[in-house]
């Protein structure tokens, strides 16, 4: 190697492969999402798990099994808390560093709820984790954009760009006529899933 290639080069960009996912629920109602959204990872990510959990417990430790991407279907309180039918709490502050504790790279709620519930608890301040919250799934939409999603990162696009690419960045007009509601927060950056 040269040392003009030192500085020619461009730097690898984070990569991983037989990507895992998980594709779960916290709370009941959720069924169909779940398995909607769990084929289309499943075409493209072979290593796919769909888990609807009965109680909290047992989401923490579905996602402690060391997946890269965690798909979660999920109510918030107006306080930023996800509860299920028995009461256990989670904060959307303590889920994030679940994720982040147990190597998750992209944490993505993906039923519909408030901004303001999010803004209470789903901060990344500090934490090297991708986050997507959905405000609105608005029917079909959600599953085209998910599938154009996922096909160009499978393809090796990083999740920013193949964003970026099916949903422009300014502000809301017909280029977003088709596409859900949600944030999309790149905290860990460009990052491949194989």
């Amino acid at each position: 190697m040269r040392l003009k290639d030192l500085f020619t080069r461009k730097p690898q960009l984070p990569e991983i492969h037989n990507t895992r996912v998980l594709v779960c629920s916290a709370g009941t109602g959720f069924d169909e999402l779940l398995n909607a959204d769990a084929s289309s990872y499943s075409r493209f990510y072979p290593s796919t798990t769909v888990k609807a959990c009965s109680s909290i417990k047992e989401l923490v430790a579905a996602i402690r099994q060391g997946y890269d991407i965690v798909h979660l279907f999920s109510n918030v309180s107006p306080g930023g808390i996800i509860m299920n039918a028995e009461g256990d709490p989670l904060s959307g502050a303590s889920l994030i560093q679940t994720c982040c504790d147990s190597g998750v790279k992209l944490l993505w709620v993906a039923s519909d709820n408030k901004i303001d519930a999010y803004i209470k608890c789903f901060k990344t301040s500090g934490k090297s984790i991708n986050l997507v919250l959905t405000l609105n799934r608005r029917g079909p939409r959600f599953s085209s954009f998910l599938e154009k999603l996922l096909s160009k990162m499978a393809d090796g696009e990083t999740m920013p760009r193949a964003w970026v690419a099916i949903a422009p960045q300014g502000p809301p007009g017909p280029a977003h006529d088709d596409l859900p509601e949600s944030i999309f927060n790149a905290v860990r950056g460009n990052i491949r899933f194989r």
